[in-house]
């Protein structure tokens, strides 16, 4: 049965780096690379297994993309300079815009009519969009178990990154849980686009990420982290939504 969640707070779940899925016309791009492609350069590992499990427990429509990163980054912004990695440098310019136009842009006016849409119903929209990230990043042990990303400037993110931390430590001790780590919440992406066309006591822009350790291992232990992390996610968003009906 799905979560009952807070009406005046309604949940939006979005994956952006859900496959490493090559277009057929830009395969000759990626010759060699499958390596690379299977890395999490290429893709977010569990990422979108999470966010289907997540939409499904909350009933509520995932926005998602499978297309691999190293063809366009799906969570920057497009004046980034790493929009486009080293694989797609031989694209014309006219080929470039093909690929914004046909991955980026439908991404990105999927993700904001659906915050539109749901602006008309309720106080506030949060956005929460589901990531993995590589426990071990140049050599250097990350440590974090799952990090919760936001705009400190942005009163109702925090409040909601704070509870939703209280949350996880709470019901498990031993999760380590990072506000802003391993990036910051403030950083070029999409939650940032968005941040600038609504407003913060509308749009609350939030960035799970779990260690993909923990989310690809195939154990016991990641069914029930799973379950945690939705149980702990409804009870956050019941507390932004008593404080968006103050």
């Amino acid at each position: 049965m799905p979560r009952k969640q807070q009406k005046s707070v309604v949940l939006l779940l979005t994956c952006e780096h859900g496959g490493n899925d090559v277009p057929a016309e830009f395969a000759s791009l990626f010759d060699g690379a499958d390596e690379v492609l299977a890395s999490h350069r290429g893709w977010d590992p569990g990422a979108l297994q999470l966010a289907e499990f997540l939409a499904e427990q909350f009933d509520v429509t995932l926005i998602s993309a499978t297309v691999t990163r190293l063809l366009i980054e799906l969570n920057r912004s497009l004046h980034h300079p790493r929009l486009f990695s080293e694989f797609a440098r031989p694209l014309s310019a006219t080929e470039r815009q093909d690929v914004i136009d046909r991955f980026y842009t439908l991404h990105i006016q999927r993700v904001r009519a659906a915050i539109q849409s749901q602006l008309r119903g309720a106080r506030q929209v949060l956005h929460v969009g589901v990531h993995t990230f590589t426990p071990v990043f140049n050599g250097v042990p990350r440590n974090c178990d799952i990090g919760l990303l936001y705009d400190s400037k942005r009163v109702h993110e925090r409040d909601f990154c704070l509870a939703w931390q209280h949350e996880l430590r709470t019901a498990n001790s031993s999760l380590r849980v990072r506000r802003n780590y391993p990036y910051r919440g403030s950083s070029d992406g999409l939650t940032t686009t968005l941040r600038s066309e609504f407003k913060a006591d509308q749009y609350l822009g939030v960035e799970l990420e779990v260690a993909n350790d923990l989310a690809t291992r195939q154990r016991a232990g990641w069914p029930a982290l799973r379950e945690h992390l939705a149980e702990t996610l409804l009870a956050a968003q019941a507390n932004a939504g008593a404080r968006a009906e103050v």
